[in-house]
């Protein structure tokens, strides 16, 4: 399994829009992605962080040449809720432990 971790900051005012444009676009996005594992959307103040989870690494080369998602970040930029860089680092899981409800 791969993780991939996208951060960002939002400009101040816009959390609202960014968690709409989190919630009705990029995680549908992300469901319709061959080997999509699961997502984890955090924000502290007007700093976010996605955790995608992944199959393996061709999943995560598939979703960089995905034409969904590369329209996802075109409209993500051209909705003016970013500030400063945005980084991603891609990392193999070696542990993982969500307890069961």
């Amino acid at each position: 399994m791969i993780a991939r971790l996208w951060k960002t900051g939002i400009k101040p005012g816009r959390a609202e829009a960014y968690e709409a444009f989190a919630r009705e676009v990029s995680l549908p996005m992300f469901r319709e992605q061959i080997g999509f594992a699961g997502c984890i959307m955090s924000r502290d103040g007007d700093s976010a962080s996605v955790l995608t989870l992944w199959s393996g690494p061709e999943a995560v080369e598939a979703l960089n040449a995905s034409s969904s998602y590369q329209t996802t970040v075109a409209a993500i930029l051209a909705a003016n809720l970013l500030t400063g860089d945005q980084r991603t680092e891609v990392s193999e899981v070696h542990l993982i432990d969500l307890p069961r409800s």
